[in-house]
């Protein structure tokens, strides 16, 4: 195994972890999502800052994170919504890589 899947290795599991102490805490949930139409002009702006970071050259994780995660909020459809989440929570592992990358984990 590679340094780069150890590490993604190490992340999913503090994933797990994580997810593991929040059903030892609250128990499962089913929450209702609170996604929607209303959240579409967000969704818009986010990407928008984040294409215009990118072509000027500072685009950041940031950017990557916010457009992923008002994607999900602008969702209604089950399919997409989960589409657009995994999408949101593989940046967010993205991010953690780099952090540990640069923090030489």
């Amino acid at each position: 195994m590679t340094a780069h899947h150890d590490r993604q290795a190490r992340i999913l599991a503090d994933v797990k972890a994580e997810r593991d102490a929040q059903d030892a805490l609250f128990g499962v949930q089913d929450l209702p999502d609170g996604t929607g139409p209303e959240f579409v002009r967000q969704a818009d702006k986010h990407r928008e800052a984040c294409d215009d970071a990118f072509q000027l050259n500072y685009g950041t994780y940031r950017h990557v994170l916010l457009e992923e995660v008002y994607e999900a909020m602008a969702e209604t459809d089950p399919v997409k919504l989960r589409a657009e989440l995994i999408q949101a929570i593989a940046v967010g592992v993205k991010w953690v890589e780099a952090i540990d990358r640069r923090e030489g984990r």
